[in-house]
């Protein structure tokens, strides 16, 4: 008997040394960007969280450089719900010259986070729940206003919203104008 509790103990303790040298090593992607966190989920089932639909769209390409810059893909990739006010390629285009490629360096990450933060809010906000005058808390801190008129749906006044896509965390509204927090 006692030779077999050696024999265990010299078994566990050889199975558990063992354990200690697995290394878990992230996902990459196709171009070797390593993914860990929520975001390196693999999942072809579920419909896609918001991230996911913005990196298929193709009008949101400036954003979705803008979100990976900022570091918030895991962040965005998580259960919510979260609703984003998403600009469009044209709506950064319509930033002053130099503006994007400034907030995408690497020292000025932090306020890149705080614009893109000021897109996103916790919650799901339907379009057809938007009213006039409603005042949305978003994650930077900052407050946006709705305005309804004439049928359209805007953001501070200048950014229309210009279609809506259900995620599995949340919505996204694609507006016209990117939202500067004040």
């Amino acid at each position: 008997m006692k030779k077999i509790l050696t024999l265990s103990l010299v078994v566990c303790s050889y199975i558990l040394m063992s354990c200690n040298n697995i290394k878990e090593e992230p996902a990459t992607t196709e171009a070797g960007v390593s993914q860990a966190g929520q975001s390196g989920v693999q999942d072809d089932l579920s419909q896609r969280n918001v991230v996911q639909v913005a990196v298929g769209s193709e009008d949101h390409t400036t954003l979705v450089k803008a979100v990976q810059a900022a570091e918030l893909v895991n962040a965005l990739s998580n259960a919510g719900p979260f609703t984003v006010f998403a600009p469009t390629n044209a709506a950064f285009d319509n930033l002053p010259a130099g503006t994007v490629e400034g907030l995408l360096a690497p020292e000025e990450k932090d306020d890149l986070a705080d614009i893109l933060q000021y897109h996103v809010s916790l919650g799901v906000f339907k379009a057809e729940n938007l009213t006039d005058g409603q005042i949305i808390g978003q994650v930077n801190g900052g407050n946006i206003t709705i305005t309804r008129k004439d049928g359209k749906t805007m953001v501070n006044g200048t950014a229309t919203i210009v279609a809506s896509v259900p995620a599995s965390n949340g919505m996204i509204h694609v507006i016209d104008g990117v939202l500067l927090p004040k």
